[in-house]
């Protein structure tokens, strides 16, 4: 049965203002610092290791508490939590610009990350709540195209108030537009009233898959830097070999699981999911992978190499709209899997041009299809997960949705970079992230060119078996609880 408020024409589109503005101004933080971090980095004098915990400390925390915050919202109310996530992320804001040392700064990048991932745990179920079935793709559609938005603003953005009002107002930006989200979403939002009071959270669920992605992600991250034999990378596999079979186990015995395994007997859910994951691992890694090429081989700043994948978000940017309106003309099956076919044609461009000779238009267009692949699987995949699971699940479906969007983000750059590290001499490595001063000989630039290739390889590969478990999730279902 439908809400109450459905029968409100105007009100999902009010809501749809509300998760907008949080959506772009979580997604766009993320790109502006990315262009920023070398000016943070010089303002505080700190070293690569200090830079990268700069930016890994947002994704590791905000990758786990999605998660988390996924049941928490099914419990306490998305409006509640949503409200709680921009209070915090734009107080976090505030403070990072009062930095007085780098170690503040990442503490309040993970304060901000809590934020961050309470307001994007709720917004797609926001939406789910508020849009009636029969234009729900519409909204999820323009939902995608607001973050394709902020992924594209946000690296020129970033540049631009770095380089006019310096770094603290790369943070402090957020500040009004957090208030102002702030105070709208309080007149917007109604509390849901479909949250089952009589479950508890699962704090014991929490704590084991946050030191098992962290071990994970950890490891990911700092392997080719410690070495893979380094005891705290393999520390970090050890905890996540170990604790994700007892997760699992502990979440089949608890009454409020962190994730509801009973919605696994959903094929469509499932795979569904699985796709998700595939679909942003083999998206991601290329578009960093494009911009350090550039940077690496032709000496190009991180600016014009910026510009360079451009293409990615552009396809992203046009598809999106349209996604959503073809979700209430055809099977989100077929959409996603389409999709996912037209990312795996620009990967296999990719494949097969990459070389020192190859034109940037060529580059461009396996890029520009990658992105029109992305963002034409994201919005029927996403109706396809919602509305394969029941009302009162919606937080926790979307909570594991988010997660492993960020999670297949985190692990497409570890693997990225760590397959075009490896097949590449040692005097090479290094320029694959500093560049070189001089011109590089036509057997060096093929060398690194093979070596992206080969990384393309394994993402075309990957996104093959996405399009397998995509094409066979089957007819639309829901599962009752």
């Amino acid at each position: 049965m439908r809400s109450s408020m459905k029968s409100d024409h105007l009100y999902p589109w009010l809501v749809l203002s509300v998760t907008s503005l949080g959506v772009l101004l979580v997604l766009l933080n993320v790109g502006t610092l990315n262009v920023a971090l070398p000016v943070v980095s010089r303002h505080f004098h700190a070293d690569s290791g200090h830079a990268d915990w700069i930016v890994l400390s947002y994704l590791l925390v905000n990758t786990i508490l999605i998660l988390v915050f996924g049941q928490l919202s099914d419990i306490y109310g998305r409006k509640k939590l949503y409200m709680i996530g921009m209070e915090t992320f734009t107080i976090a804001s505030l403070l990072i610009g009062l930095s007085p040392n780098v170690w503040i700064l990442i503490i309040f990048r993970c304060i901000q990350a809590a934020g961050g991932a309470l307001v994007i745990t709720n917004t797609t179920a926001l939406i789910t709540d508020a849009f009636p079935n029969h234009s729900l793709g519409k909204g999820l559609g323009i939902n995608v195209l607001v973050a394709s938005a902020a992924q594209l603003l946000g690296p020129v953005l970033g540049g631009l108030i770095a380089s006019t009002l310096g770094w603290r107002w790369v943070f402090w930006f957020n500040v009004p537009f957090g208030i102002i989200g702030f105070i709208w979403g309080m007149f917007v939002l109604r509390s849901n009233t479909n949250k089952d009071t009589n479950e508890k959270a699962d704090i014991l669920g929490g704590i084991i898959v946050f030191l098992s992605l962290s071990g994970l992600i950890i490891s990911l991250s700092e392997g080719s830097t410690l070495g893979w034999d380094n005891w705290i990378v393999l520390l970090g596999f050890i905890l996540f070999v170990i604790l994700t079979p007892v997760f699992i186990i502990i979440e089949k015995h608890v009454s409020s699981p962190l994730i509801d395994l009973t919605l696994f007997r959903n094929r469509q859910y499932t795979m569904a999911n699985a796709s998700t994951f595939i679909n942003f691992f083999s998206i991601t890694a290329l578009t960093l992978l494009i911009a350090l090429y550039y940077q690496a081989a032709y000496q190009e700043s991180a600016t014009q190499a910026g510009l360079k994948v451009l293409p990615v978000t552009i396809g992203m940017l046009i598809i999106s709209p349209v996604a959503g309106a073809l979700t209430r003309k055809f099977e989100a099956r077929l959409l996603s899997t389409a999709g996912l076919i037209t990312s795996a044609i620009g990967l296999l461009i990719l494949v097969i041009t990459m070389s020192p000779n190859v034109p940037y238009f060529v580059l461009g267009l396996g890029m520009l299809l990658a992105g029109i692949g992305c963002g034409l699987f994201m919005t029927p995949n996403t109706t396809s997960i919602m509305a394969s699971v029941p009302e009162n699940r919606r937080g926790i479906a979307n909570g594991l949705r988010s997660m492993l969007n960020s999670l297949g983000q985190v692990l497409s750059t570890a693997v990225g970079l760590m397959i075009v590290k490896a097949t590449l001499p040692d005097r090479l490595k290094d320029i694959i992230y500093v560049g070189s001063p001089n011109r590089l000989s036509f057997h060096d630039l093929s060398q690194i060119a093979n070596s992206y290739r080969i990384a393309f390889i394994v993402l075309f590969a990957v996104n093959v078996v996405g399009i397998i478990l995509s094409l066979f999730r089957g007819k639309k279902s829901v599962l009752h609880v």
